[in-house]
């Protein structure tokens, strides 16, 4: 006896909502409560019920009684395309970790702090563990110390302040006014290069890069008897750079 698939239970009010969002959608300069009761085939007192709903929760604006798109509709639609931008990011990611045979990292510096975004690594190229928290010891490693580098004086001094230098290896940055020596003599697009700063038996290698308004950086590490490989690889990376970053539109924050 063959088995049924049963009806997916449909929410009726949902399904109108959503026909109408489409319809405002459809009219760059607005649309009447009216108009769109017809465009959409409802009743126009369930029109009016749905477009009083949709406005209070932000789907939609109401302008000389016309209805237009809200932030809160703006927001779903933003969504899909940060998502789609954070895939194509660890997708290349990914492919550069395959290529070069590193591990990559890319972090970005947002409201005060380090943010390490994604990570793409692989068993015989694991990745550093975060044994010190990240945002906290940005003066230990090359991701943080690159991200540090672009930031003006006022700004870098800030984040020293609430993270202050402090020694977690033998080799770490001996104090603020070190590292804000070597930050300061980076060259614009040169590759900022750490030893066992953070991490003993691994050296990094992070090179600056822009998101819209955002100080960013990519990044790999190696272990300490793979050094040698470590300006190579690095500079790889950095001629591959505009092949990720023309192709997205990353005006705004990730």
């Amino acid at each position: 006896m063959a088995t049924q698939t049963a009806a997916p239970t449909l929410i009726g009010s949902v399904q109108r909502a959503l026909r109408l969002l489409e319809a405002v959608a459809s009219h760059a300069d607005g649309a009447p409560a009216k108009q769109l009761a017809r465009e959409t085939g409802l009743p126009l007192p369930t029109t009016y019920h749905l477009l009083r709903t949709l406005t209070h929760e932000g789907y939609l604006l109401r302008d000389k009684g016309a209805f237009y798109l809200g932030e809160a509709a703006a927001r779903l639609a933003g969504g899909g395309a940060v998502q789609n931008r954070r895939i194509k990011i660890e997708d290349s990611l990914a492919h550069w970790r395959d290529e070069i045979g590193v591990p990559v990292y890319f972090a970005l510096y947002r409201d005060g702090e380090i943010e390490l975004v994604s990570v793409a690594d692989a068993p015989n190229s694991p990745a550093v563990e975060e044994w010190a928290d990240f945002r906290e010891t940005g003066h230990a490693h090359a991701i943080g110390q690159c991200l540090l580098s672009q930031l003006d004086l006022k700004s870098r001094q800030d984040h020293l302040d609430r993270h202050p230098v402090e020694a977690i290896t033998p080799y770490t940055v001996r104090n603020r006014r070190v590292l804000l020596e070597r930050l300061g003599g980076l060259g614009r697009m040169e590759p900022l290069v750490e030893r066992q700063e953070y991490a003993l038996g691994t050296v990094c290698a992070a090179i600056p890069i822009t998101v819209g308004s955002l100080a960013a950086t990519l990044a790999i590490s190696l272990p300490l008897h793979q050094e040698e490989r470590l300006l190579p690889a690095v500079e790889r990376l950095r001629t591959e750079i505009g092949n990720l970053f023309s192709s997205l539109a990353l005006s705004i924050s990730i």
